[in-house]
């Protein structure tokens, strides 16, 4: 699915940094997003399996497999495609001669025993699961912290920053990485802060159950480009208004110690590619109250509305470039107060040196049961307090 290939070769890197090169892979994978598998591979083109090992015969991707060789034969005769390619007959006789119905049987027949790790592990007793302190896979996450047993007052968001602004296509592996973590990252740091060598950072989706490896993996892609620092890939921003280029988790931090509100600014089709719930998860715990974008995808919508994150759209015709954001703003968004309906039209000011931008948004809680889970913060809330009443 992820396609992660391991660590490349520290000189083969080295010097793709160094010489700002675009390299390339071929993989049987599912998408195909820039840096996925590897942060120094930019290029990924997907194919069928057995494409992916011709090209790996071949040693390059800049052949035509169908009229060059992959290399010369034992009898030093070039060697096409075509000639290693299998028949469909041959195909249909290997799987008839190797795959049995006793392989599954075996396999599933016991497949909820486990093996001896497996029944050798302690079973706590209780009805609460135990969290391990000091487990960096597995922690208790903060998304019930301070939920109150009736759901307050909903209030307009007032004194908000950008914390980015996007342009069009940013997909959920923008907002939260899935492929390796790296050392000088924030995740690298924390990682590292408590004792896990880069070695064994293992990945963002296998670190998915901790919520710190996460949220500093949010908005972390290598390939983001927050136009906000131009010229500038990776997970950075300018915190406001002192403007100071840092990390997006440290501005998201010095933010929350500031009681800042944030937002998101995007342009056409944010959140396309995987239904990644953490990239809805991770702009929430970075406190992100809102995302302004052009239009959203339609899954990643609703994993907004979920978290209790507004999805904004802007209205036909008007974009961040029409009404000239440029991420320096300092936002207010209202209508919220006087209570919410579906597809309600919001107000959005924005100031910056000494003028003022106004505009309307269309929040995209589409239905009742949307509304609900925006008033109350967020599914989890919601289905906390139906359980108390």
């Amino acid at each position: 699915c992820i396609g992660n290939s391991g660590p490349v070769d520290e000189a083969i890197a080295g010097a793709i940094k160094n010489g700002n090169l675009v390299a390339c892979a071929i993989l049987s994978g599912n998408r195909n997003f820039e840096g996925r598998i590897n942060p120094v591979v930019r290029f990924n083109y997907l194919a069928s399996p057995p494409l992916v090992v011709a090209y790996a015969i071949a040693g390059t991707m800049d052949i035509d497999v169908e009229h060059q060789p992959l290399g010369t034969g034992s009898d030093g005769r070039p060697v096409f495609l075509r000639d290693i390619w299998p028949s469909q007959e041959e195909v249909a006789a290997a799987v008839t001669g190797s795959v049995h119905a006793e392989m599954f049987k075996s396999e599933y027949g016991q497949v909820f025993e486990g093996d001896e790790r497996w029944k050798s592990l302690k079973v706590p007793e209780g009805n609460l699961f135990r969290w391990a302190e000091d487990s960096l896979y597995v922690k208790a996450p903060p998304f019930f912290e301070g939920v109150t047993a009736k759901v307050g007052e909903f209030t307009d968001i007032n004194g908000a920053r950008a914390l980015a602004v996007l342009g069009d296509s940013v997909t959920t592996d923008h907002i939260s990485p899935a492929g390796s973590i790296a050392p000088d990252s924030p995740a690298g740091k924390y990682l590292i802060e408590h004792g896990v060598q880069p070695k064994d950072f293992n990945s963002y989706g296998a670190r998915r159950g901790n919520h710190e490896v996460m949220m500093r993996g949010t908005l972390a892609n290598i390939r983001l480009k927050n136009l906000m620092v131009p010229g500038v890939e990776g997970g950075f921003t300018a915190h406001q208004p002192d403007g100071e280029k840092m990390t997006i988790f440290d501005a998201s931090e010095r933010y929350r110690k500031e009681g800042v509100p944030l937002i998101v600014i995007a342009g056409k089709e944010y959140g396309t590619g995987s239904s990644r719930d953490w990239a809805a998860k991770g702009v929430q715990l970075l406190g992100v109250r809102a995302v302004i974008a052009e239009n959203f995808e339609r899954i990643h919508r609703s994993n907004l509305i979920g978290m209790g994150v507004l999805a904004l759209e802007f209205k036909p015709g008007e974009n961040r470039q029409t009404l000239g954001l440029i991420g320096k703003e300092l936002f207010s968004i209202t209508g919220l107060k006087a209570g919410i309906k579906p597809r309600q039209t919001l107000k959005v000011r924005a100031e910056f040196g000494g003028k003022t931008t106004e505009f309307e948004v269309t929040m995209r809680a589409d239905t009742p049961e949307e509304v609900e889970y925006v008033r109350h913060g967020g599914i989890l809330p919601f289905v906390l307090r139906e359980l108390i009443a």
